[in-house]
């Protein structure tokens, strides 16, 4: 049985999830994390919607690109 931060640590962001620390790379490493900071300002788009919302129209963010979602792809 996997523990909360088991299954945090095994499940991976849809490939299509983007946010500007990606771009940074001084920031890049940990852009995805699961657990954003209490101060954090990071804006996160789908790259295949363009948008802040993913293609099934629900918001996009680490903590829900996740595996079962209709449109995640690994």
């Amino acid at each position: 049985m996997n523990t909360p931060i088991e299954k945090q640590i095994q499940s991976v962001p849809c490939r299509h999830l983007r946010t500007k620390k990606m771009y940074i790379p001084a920031l890049a490493d940990g852009a995805l994390d699961m657990e954003p900071s209490a101060d954090d300002q990071s804006f996160y788009w789908c790259n295949r919607t363009l948008t802040a919302l993913g293609r099934d129209d629900n918001p996009v963010h680490p903590c829900v690109c996740q595996p079962g979602r209709s449109c995640h792809e690994s």
